[in-house]
């Protein structure tokens, strides 16, 4: 096997409590995954005939053969409660230059699309001007997932723009890759 991550002696006992049934420190548990760099994706569906949308970070590719892609909101997501029942939604991978996208789409507001330019795509939901790629899925399955859920959706339209450079989240903080 290759090498793990080192971690501390308090990490290490933390970690240990965990395996053998103890509660697992909430403020480890972010540390540790705070870690991994993720991309940032916007949400967006219609509902009603008004767009809406969230932050998200846990967002990743799940198929090819069918096309599929997976999500986790919370359940605490007034958003996604909103989204759910229409059925379709929009991943709108934000670019590099999106760090305000990012901020404003993770607040509790209703105003969001008012401040981004965007287009209703095949689908119906809105994909964000200046996105790095735009995922357009009708949902396909939802398992619950502790205190989020596990959102399946199967692809049905795509755009990607290989020149915008992704927006990265890591250890709490946006980041960009390297030219």
């Amino acid at each position: 096997m290759g090498e793990g991550i080192p971690m501390t002696n308090s990490t290490d006992v933390r970690q240990a409590d965990a395996a053998h049934g103890r509660e697992m420190d909430p403020r480890l548990f972010r540390e540790v995954m705070g870690g991994f760099a993720s991309g940032i994706v916007v949400v967006a569906g219609m509902v009603a005939d008004e767009p809406v949308g969230l932050t998200c970070q846990s967002f990743t590719s799940l198929s090819m053969d069918p096309p599929l892609i997976a999500f986790c909101p919370a359940l605490s997501s007034v958003t996604w409660r909103r989204i759910r029942p229409t059925g379709a939604f929009c991943v709108n991978v934000l670019a590099a230059e999106q760090r305000d996208v990012s901020g404003l789409f993770g607040q509790r507001r209703d105003d969001k699309f008012e401040q981004v330019p965007w287009r209703r795509g095949v689908s119906g939901a809105p994909l964000l001007d200046g996105a790095a790629a735009h995922i357009e899925c009708e949902i396909a399955e939802i398992h619950p997932g502790g205190d989020h859920e596990i959102v399946v959706g199967r692809v049905v339209a795509l755009t990607g723009d290989a020149e915008r450079m992704p927006l990265l989240y890591h250890r709490g903080r946006y980041g960009v890759l390297a030219p």
